[in-house]
């Protein structure tokens, strides 16, 4: 592969709704550029960008995969995002090294929610975008109805630079509105050649060409001014001004095609040079100084100090990790020394690659706007910032959804659990949208994702790379046990059994904490040496081991107050293990006397909801035996607070998903424990009876 400079180069980001033909977008770009010899599918499972077995075997994206390609004197990285919901932190760490984001839309289907996400997404974090109208060849697909969407849902600041000729399988070619040339596609050599604009088309992209005129215009006073008196820009004004507009987000332009049959690739590829800011561009990036912590703008610069930011990992086991890169200022070549601005540990950078999905390309230097992988590092993470010595930055962090749908990961092999625990390390470091939390209680290992497509993956991922099966089950809910009365009862434990015997003897009264505290609370109240010091540390230890397992179901016992105030010895045979044992006979009896009950955890519960969800999502919420306590304005959505028991919740990730068709989402922390309902406890207790 040939060098190229900063300003020949495009970093584009595929993202929109699933199924919106992302990937064959992505194949389609690379077959046209001849990067590829044989255009892939999505069925066969032989595209470029989906390469993983979970993705063959799925049809579905499930990884951000780097292609890059060349096309004329421009170098174009392209972002194959996935759509699935489940995976959005993919598109969000995909998103940080590109320039802009190329959001397709399905020409039957038009604008769903993952289109409105992505544009949610681009707006918030200032990234340029543009459309990519695709799968214009199918039956019931309408351009002009989805550019008029388009239009309403996002503004006037959407601008089709492209129209197409001919409707569903009619549809031969596209226009080039700016430059007012045609291509269309001969099926005989399957090549697009150049045309003339039917004639029943002219108006429609005179009419197109406007609207590109005025939103070019409304971004420059001096394009304004010359609009305004002439009525008419040249080429090389309009592109300057789309560029320019592109980048401040002002102007979405708007691309259409087919990538199925290739149909407008080559006009993308064309605006996609003439059109798309190159890093060059990008605005300056904040960074601060590690040793001071003052902010710094690092602008996309090959002739400053070496500096980038790593967006994403790849765990394999056989070649080891491959961190991948986009270089924010200055260049990186191979066998060099570079610091870690986040680990503070120096990296040695081996060789460098550019990607073509799982083809590594060797080159020796990666500069400033270019992405860039290299394996092996010792201490670099996704997210880290790598740098010069001579300036240490950092970026700031990635941010990504909190994961709260969790499952229990149970090996299917006794003695895979070392296997199990270093594969999932591994595949946190490719992918941080997921934790790993153990529950000692349970001994239990848990993952947490993003829903149930999320985690099934990350199971399937633990065979496929790391050779280990699991079986990924609902987690065991933390129950707890407490009492409602009060008992004051003998714990007496007397022995004999030849030679020394054994006698304790302990009278406690037993009652809930007033304080709220969970821990026991042991208190003396002991007088007249009825019970004699040395003893009173052993019966306290007693009652602490007794707490680990309650009367009912053998849960722990929580927000008990034990007040030891009586009892008798033996000056022989009295012992720390009879006083022990005796503590352990009161506190059966006295839970048993002072009414013991089941205690489940309940979960505080942030909802945002479209507001045409809110009764859906509300009567689901009581229907899970959860209390609605308010409901605020949260930007567009709403927010409704809940307590929700933990045992209701674990699938609440794939019914929200069913209950607002996607576009809510949730948070989860604990609150509090409070009794089970009468009903629930029984069979509680049941089941924990038979598993023992």
């Amino acid at each position: 592969m040939k060098s190229y400079e900063t300003g020949n180069l495009r970093n584009i980001g595929i993202i929109g709704h699933s199924g919106s033909g992302k990937t064959m977008f992505t194949e389609s770009i690379l077959y046209t550029t001849k990067a590829i010899d044989r255009l892939g599918m999505v069925e066969e499972g032989n595209t470029v960008s989906d390469y993983e077995t979970e993705e063959k075997k799925r049809k579905i994206s499930v990884a951000t995969s780097i292609a890059t390609c060349e096309w004329e004197d421009v170098k174009i990285n392209i972002i194959d995002t996935p759509g699935y919901p489940d995976f959005i932190g993919e598109m969000i760490e995909g998103l940080r090294a590109v320039d802009v984001a190329v959001i397709n839309v399905s020409g039957t289907s038009g604008v769903k929610v993952g289109t409105e996400k992505a544009w949610k997404y681009v707006n918030k974090i200032r990234l340029p975008r543009a459309f990519f109208i695709n799968k214009l060849d199918r039956e019931n697909s309408d351009f002009k109805k989805v550019l008029e969407q388009l239009k309403n849902k996002f503004g006037i600041s959407v601008a089709p630079i492209q129209y197409p000729i001919g409707v569903e399988e009619n549809f031969r070619g596209v226009i080039n509105v700016i430059t007012s040339k045609a291509k269309v596609y001969n099926s005989q050599d399957k090549v697009m050649e150049d045309a003339e604009i039917p004639i029943e088309l002219i108006k429609s992209v005179e009419e197109c060409k406007k609207m590109i005129m005025e939103a070019v215009a409304e971004t420059d006073e001096e394009l304004l001014e010359k609009y305004l008196s002439e009525g008419v820009l040249d080429e090389n004004e309009i592109y300057h001004g789309l560029i320019n507009g592109c980048n401040e987000g002002e102007i979405a332009p708007v691309m259409c095609g087919s990538s199925l049959k290739g149909i407008g690739i080559e006009t993308v590829l064309e605006d996609i040079d003439f059109c798309f800011p190159s890093p060059k561009n990008h605005e300056a990036i904040k960074a601060y100084k590690v040793e001071d912590g003052s902010e710094v703008d690092v602008k996309i610069n090959v002739n400053e100090p070496f500096c980038a930011i790593v967006f994403k990992t790849i765990a394999d086991p056989f070649v080891g990790k491959l961190s991948i890169f986009k270089v924010m200022s200055g260049k990186i070549k191979n066998d060099t020394f570079i610091y870690n601005s986040n680990k503070n540990k120096e990296e040695k950078i081996g060789n460098l690659y550019f990607l073509r999905g799982k083809t590594q390309i060797p080159t020796k230097e990666v500069i400033a706007g270019d992405i860039g992988a290299v394996s092996k590092l010792m201490y670099t993470s996704t997210g880290d910032t790598i740098c010069d010595p001579v300036r240490k930055i950092a970026f700031k962090n990635i941010e990504y959804p909190i994961p709260n749908m969790a499952m229990a990961v149970i090996p299917k092999n006794k003695g895979d659990e070392d296997k199990i625990s270093s594969g999932l390390n591994k595949l946190l470091e490719e992918d941080p949208t997921f934790k790993i939390e153990r529950d000692l209680e349970n001994a239990e290992v848990i993952i947490k994702g993003l829903g149930e497509t999320h985690l099934e993956i990350i199971g399937s991922k633990l065979k496929s790379k790391f050779g280990t099966e699991v079986i990924l089950n609902t987690p065991k809910i933390p129950y707890r046990e407490t009492i409602v009365g009060i008992a004051d009862v003998q714990g007496k434990h007397k022995k004999q059994s030849g030679g020394h015997g054994q006698y304790g003897d302990v009278v406690i009264k037993f009652e809930k904490r007033k304080d709220g505290e969970d821990e026991l609370l042991f208190v003396d109240e002991v007088v007249g040496g009825a019970v004699p010091r040395q003893y009173i540390p052993a019966v306290e230890k007693g009652l602490r081991e007794c707490v680990a397992h309650g009367v009912l179901a053998g849960y722990p016992v929580i927000k008990l107050s034990a007040t030891l105030h009586d009892g008798s010895y033996h000056p022989v045979d009295s012992s720390e293990m009879a006083f022990k044992v005796a503590a352990s006979l009161a506190f059966k009896k006295g839970l048993e006397e002072a009414k013991s009950v089941l205690l489940e955890p309940i979960m505080q519960v942030e909802v945002i909801v479209p507001p045409e969800n809110m009764g859906e999502v509300i009567a689901d919420i009581n229907k899970k035996r959860g209390k609605v306590l308010g409901m605020e304005n949260y930007e567009d959505f709403e927010k409704v607070i809940a307590e929700v028991p933990e045992a209701e919740m674990f699938k609440y990730a794939t019914d929200l998903k069913s209950l607002t068709a996607t576009r809510g989402s949730y948070s989860l922390a604990f609150k509090k424990y409070e009794e089970v309902p009468e009903i629930e406890a029984k069979k509680i207790i049941e089941k924990a009876k038979n598993i023992d």
